[in-house]
């Protein structure tokens, strides 16, 4: 009798405790339904479908610096770039913007792979920049100059094919080579007004800032250089940009010409903190000098005004 009960009691034992460990790994499972729990790396390195690419970011930070009042927004055209030579840049080139505002530039473009990821992280951002595009590739890459312009981007010639030694080509290649990037730009956007010019490396000379300046655009250096084009990390392009940029500053960044995920990589930094600091702005694009009955009627209104970011 007494062994047939402890046999049967500890069936009894065995049993409840195999329920008991059912109804726990149930609990736990129910649990992790209603909490959606995820891997964590598999949920950051394997978008869905359903939801935004890591490439998708926040909004602007909260605590941004003071609108600034409208400013007028500058004629331009032939031998009337819209921004004038500024003392100190190279042959008179600018540096800086002229106003407390900030201008993000971006170089060698337009790219497949990594200009769609810049348009996205400045569009998140709420952050217009100033693209400098490459002729030939604005020609195979059409609809990137699109996209461009229709995020209300500013469009600056960097030169037909990315030639280094521009500037010490006579006056008439040179001038070809930048109408042959403008028309490509404009074969793209028709009507687009492209009012800078960027010499490709910075080699700068008289004779190319020349033929910018005849053609209507302001020739555009920079203030910032982090060497983004050079294959730096991106904890040392944020910092560079981060630590160098001052009021008025104009940086120089790269969209195209190589692997550029260290850039968009340093963006993620670069954009939250320089918004807590200065007014990122693309660099005024510049208007058609009003006819004569079209001046009176802006005076009469308080003219043409350009709106900073």
């Amino acid at each position: 009798m007494r062994t047939g009960s402890a046999s049967g009691g500890g069936r009894r034992a065995a049993v409840i405790a195999i329920v008991l460990a059912l109804g726990l790994l149930s609990v736990g499972f129910l649990l992790g339904q209603l909490t959606g729990a995820r891997d964590p790396v598999a949920e950051r390195d394997s978008p869905g479908p359903d939801r935004p690419s890591r490439a998708r970011l926040a909004p602007p930070p909260a605590r941004m610096p003071p609108p600034l009042p409208p400013r007028d927004q500058p004629v331009s055209g032939p031998n009337h770039p819209p921004l004038p030579a500024e003392p100190g840049g190279p042959f008179g080139s600018r540096f800086t913007t002229g106003t407390p505002e900030v201008a993000l530039t971006f170089d060698d473009g337009p790219h497949p792979q990594w200009t769609p990821q810049v348009l996205t992280m400045l569009a998140d951002y709420g952050v217009k920049a100033t693209f400098c595009l490459v002729g030939i590739k604005a020609a195979k890459y059409p609809q990137l100059v699109r996209d461009i312009a229709a995020a209300g981007h500013t469009l600056c010639n960097h030169s037909w094919d990315h030639d280094m030694a521009l500037g010490m080509r006579d006056e008439q290649t040179v001038l070809a080579d930048l109408e042959r990037a403008n028309a490509a730009i404009r074969a793209a956007v028709p009507g687009a007004r492209i009012s800078y010019f960027r010499q490709p490396g910075g080699f700068w000379s008289k004779r190319v800032v020349e033929a910018a300046h005849r053609l209507g655009m302001t020739s555009l250096h920079w203030r910032v250089d982090p060497q983004d084009w050079d294959s730096s990390p991106a904890y040392r392009i944020a910092s560079d940009v981060n630590s160098q940029t001052v009021p008025g500053a104009i940086v120089l960044l790269h969209d195209g010409g190589g692997d550029r995920g260290s850039t968009l990589a340093a963006l993620r930094t670069i954009l939250p903190h320089l918004l807590t600091r200065f007014h990122l702005a693309a660099l005024p694009p510049g208007r058609d000098a009003p006819r004569e009955s079209e001046s009176a009627d802006s005076d009469a209104r308080g003219g043409n005004r350009w709106f900073a970011n």
